[in-house]
């Protein structure tokens, strides 16, 4: 048996279920319904995929052809180019990476920069798992707060004062999940001139990028000019509601003096790994060009459903919604007399209703929820309808 100082410090978490996790393993285990407004997958979430189209581009023979190009296969990144350009956006083929997720590329980014113990600043709130992946790298993760009047900002002065001699990037999501915000022109100037002052590099993830709502739409940070070092990381995951194939990238900008050795040493890293299979990149380009079927489902329902929450919302007085811009989610404004935890739980025993509480995505306080828009409408509206029913 081994002791428990052979292991790394690295992986010394807690993987006990919390209670808000076990509550909902038995009411699966029950065969209890439950009303999931947490759905992330689209592939469980009722949509319509051309199963033959997909399927029969993984029986291309050039995937019998060992090609290990550790940027990925030449054709496969021509096709992520494609997808820029139809944004109104160059970018030559050379400088993609691709990778078998935005969580690899980001490890791919973190080994990079960061030396053990160096610091990346990332926005709060934001997805959890970026805390796991900078673990695994040993790289601290030091949040910079976004705040909310009247829609989401970035506050440049803070994130000033986060940075010290052991920073490295600023990293944000472009929209950010949950909030849904896009990051403006003015932000991005300053956080860019934030980067060049400090010598930092900018870190944009992308994935949400093609979901705006109600005709809203935000500039990908693969634009031009680029005065600092930026990776813009995306994927099939969003970009075609394709998580199950594992398709990401990572696109290098930047003055040429850092480019060419930041694109030379992340090429060493991928080729350390070679983590990208040949039918996947042979199957890439036609998935790419389907992307607007699913993107257009997609898109309905999640507009369909944040009208369904404002109807519903509109009936009572205590629970708003902020303002959404982008993305797949909405977040709920509640009243702060339950704590979070507990009104969840509350939620999946007494009404088989799952959410996120605010806290799963580092909301300061109670009284904050966050629910996907992505699920089916009738269950989303039943599952909201549960939510406000609790405060009558």
């Amino acid at each position: 048996m081994l002791r428990g100082s052979t292991f790394s410090a690295r992986t010394a978490w807690d993987t006990s279920e919390t209670e808000l996790a076990q509550a909902l393993t038995e009411r699966r285990a029950r065969g209890l319904p439950l009303l999931d407004l947490t759905a992330s997958n689209p592939t469980r979430c009722g949509f319509s995929y051309d199963e033959a189209a997909i399927l029969a581009t993984l029986a291309d023979r050039e995937s019998l052809v060992y090609d290990p190009d550790p940027r990925g296969m030449r054709l496969a990144r021509e096709a992520v180019a494609g997808y820029y350009a139809h944004q109104g956006t160059s970018v030559d083929p050379e400088h993609f990476i691709l990778t078998t997720s935005t969580s690899e590329a980001y490890s791919f980014l973190f080994r990079l920069l960061c030396d053990p113990g160096e610091e990346v600043l990332i926005a709060q709130p934001s997805y959890p798992l970026f805390e796991f992946l900078a673990q695994l790298e040993n790289v601290q993760l030091v949040p910079y707060s976004l705040f909310y009047d009247h829609g989401w900002r970035l506050d440049a002065e803070s994130i000033r004062r986060q940075i010290t001699p052991r920073t490295r990037a600023i990293a944000l999501v472009h929209p950010n999940n949950p909030t849904g915000h896009f990051t403006k022109e003015a932000e991005r100037s300053e956080l860019e001139a934030l980067c060049a002052e400090h010598g930092l590099a900018l870190i944009v993830d992308e994935v949400f990028l093609d979901y705006g709502i109600a005709g809203e739409r935000g500039m990908s940070f693969a634009s031009g000019p680029h005065p600092v070092l930026t990776f813009v990381l995306s994927g099939l995951s969003k970009i075609a509601a394709l998580p199950q194939m594992k398709v990401a990238w990572i696109a290098a900008f930047g003055p040429e003096a850092e480019l060419r050795p930041a694109l030379n040493r992340l090429e060493v890293i991928a080729d350390t790994f070679l983590s990208m299979n040949a039918p996947i990149q042979c199957a890439l380009p036609s998935w790419l060009a389907a992307r607007g079927g699913l993107q257009s489902q997609i898109s309905s329902r999640v507009e369909h459903n944040l009208r369904q929450l404002d109807a519903i919302l509109a009936g009572q007085s205590l629970v708003s919604r902020l303002e959404v811009e982008a993305g797949w989610y909405a977040v709920l404004r509640i009243p702060a007399v339950i704590p979070g935890e507990d009104l969840a739980l509350r939620l999946v025993r007494e009404h088989g209703v799952s959410v996120h509480p605010g806290y799963f995505f580092g909301f300061s306080g109670d009284g904050w929820m966050v629910v996907s828009l992505l699920g089916p409408a009738a269950e989303f509206r039943a599952g909201i309808s549960a939510i406000c029913s609790i405060y009558l």
